[in-house]
């Protein structure tokens, strides 16, 4: 069997160490509104998720570079990333008493995984602007849509309140 030359260890290798660690800290940040919050997927769901697409990445991009593109397509790294986060959004989502639960973590996890693949491969104006904007989505847009949508959205109740206005009259 032909395998790929090793990576000889080195004491510390800072660029991958600031692409793991930015990774392993943003995730966190992104998890800690799914974590107040009470959610399924809190900080440390958020965190694996984002420090392991990036380490996926690292890895690949490594191999990518060892074989002189040969025999990896890294594109494929997406493809597996976006095939496991649906398999594990779509077993979070649950439909349940009229509401839709656990859709906003599901992306939120989707959300980690890109961000985790962006530190990867090190493309950081990419990281800072997906953070920031996923940052600010998940808090101020929380209390905007508190505030505008104020109204119960529950849709069984509301179809059976209209049934129950069409039977009487």
């Amino acid at each position: 069997m032909e395998l790929n030359p090793h990576v000889p260890l080195e004491f510390l290798d800072w660029n991958v160490l600031l692409r793991l660690g930015v990774a392993a800290i943003l995730g966190l940040l992104l998890g800690l509104d799914r974590e107040i919050r009470g959610h399924a997927a809190g900080m440390r769901t958020h965190g694996i998720v984002c420090f392991s697409a990036a380490a996926l990445t690292v890895s690949i991009l490594n191999l990518n570079f060892q074989l002189d593109s040969q025999r990896v397509d890294a594109l494929r790294l997406y493809e597996a990333t976006g095939a496991f986060i649906g398999i594990v959004g779509a077993g979070l989502v649950v439909f349940s008493r009229g509401r839709l639960h656990n859709l906003t973590t599901a992306a939120h996890l989707w959300l980690a995984s890109v961000i985790g693949i962006a530190c990867g491969a090190g493309q950081w104006p990419l990281v800072l602007i997906a953070s920031l904007i996923s940052l600010v989505m998940m808090t101020l847009l929380r209390t905007i849509e508190s505030k505008v949508f104020s109204e119960d959205r529950r849709l069984d109740e509301k179809d059976a309140e209209n049934d129950e206005e069409e039977v009487g009259n």
